[in-house]
């Protein structure tokens, strides 16, 4: 068949979990939609995306919209046109019934085997969910080599390939960002996430002892009990009027705070990637992460890192850190890591695993 014949793949990219706002999983299919937009062939590929319409037409009026239904899964709708589906979630309960179709599958990762509230049965049906999804996949793909490792170790693959495709920085570098409404009357220190235990915020008011510093914490209030706990922490130091919580931000907000702060915390027991330990670094801050889970793999060797969640272990590592940053002042080489990671490089690679799926039809 001639250069000029050549049939146009059609794919189906799925953001049925955008009908959460200020999720991670939300700026996952917003920025990678947009990107596969930007990087793909359009005389070799077309896309369409699988929305809420709650969620509206956020990749533009020109784009394709296939409408998600609730009721789809129970009885998902004949895609026989498309040739790929792109998975987006590995819990999701939307799998087409066209096994024509090729299927990529993203693995975020599989947290709740480490978060101490989930019962032994309640991992076995999480694990057995995303088995099901393995089983009808053709590719998966996970965000990072910690995510890739776990896969491999916890579900079976059945010989199909998988391959890491890095996550990228969803920061806008607005040029006229304007201050918060919460605006910290002194130095601060910023985190951002869903408030949950698994995040380990309760661990950062100590970091406020015996100096001036304010900590913002961003996100929203998913267990207010746990919030509590921060604010019980903070009483033990003295520091609750210090510590100060903002609910989910707007782009403009988080981003003046990241460029503002004096560095960035994240002490998370529990990450697939990590996106908001890379906007930061994008700014050339100093970063204090974990040693959990993907965090290493994404700060690498210009972050600070908490060796354990003792409070003067804590705060001596700060110190330390901070001196190091000032005297050292490694902000560029920083800057640079940050932009290693790009939506437009996922985007090329996802592409180029719909075209290695594509080949073998």
């Amino acid at each position: 068949m001639g250069q000029g014949n050549k049939k146009i793949q059609k794919i189906l990219f799925d953001c049925e979990r955008m009908k959460y706002p200020h999720t991670g999983l939300y700026h996952f299919c917003l920025q990678l939609g947009h990107a596969l937009m930007r990087n793909m062939n359009k005389a070799e590929e077309d896309i369409s995306f699988y929305m809420p319409a709650a969620a509206g037409k956020v990749f533009g009026d020109a784009a394709k919209y296939i409408p998600q239904n609730s009721l789809h899964k129970f009885l998902f709708p004949s895609i026989s046109s498309f040739d790929i589906w792109h998975s987006t979630y590995q819990g999701s309960n939307y799998i087409p019934s066209d096994t024509h179709i090729k299927e990529v599958l993203t693995i975020h990762d599989l947290n709740f085997l480490y978060e101490h509230s989930e019962r032994s049965e309640k991992i076995k049906r999480s694990l057995k969910k995303i088995q099901k999804q393995i089983d009808h996949a053709d590719s998966i793909c996970t965000i990072s080599e910690y995510v890739k490792s776990d896969v491999q170790k916890n579900l079976n693959l059945r010989g199909k390939p998988i391959e890491v495709v890095y996550n990228g920085c969803n920061l806008l570098q607005i040029e006229n960002l304007q201050p918060p409404q919460l605006l910290p009357s002194q130095p601060f220190l910023f985190t951002i996430g869903t408030v949950i235990s698994k995040k380990n915020f309760h661990v950062l008011p100590s970091l406020l002892y015996g100096n001036d510093l304010v900590l913002v914490i961003s996100g929203i209030i998913l267990q207010e009990e746990y919030k509590d706990k921060i604010r019980e922490e903070a009483v033990k130091y003295n520091v609750q009027d210090r510590v100060v919580f903002t609910g989910p931000v707007s782009d403009n907000d988080k981003e003046w705070y990241l460029k503002n702060c004096e560095a960035f915390v994240f002490p998370s027991i529990a990450e697939g990637f990590g996106l908001p330990v890379i906007e930061a670094m994008s700014f050339g801050k100093p970063v204090f992460l974990s040693t959990a889970t993907s965090l290493p793999e994404i700060g690498g060797d210009l972050a600070y890192y908490f060796q354990s969640f003792d409070a003067d272990d804590m705060l001596q590592t700060f110190h330390n850190g901070m001196n190091h940053y000032k005297e050292k002042k490694p902000a560029a080489a920083i800057r640079e890591r940050a932009a290693a990671f790009s939506w437009d490089n996922s985007a090329k690679q996802y592409i180029g695993i719909y075209k290695r799926l594509l080949q073998t039809i």
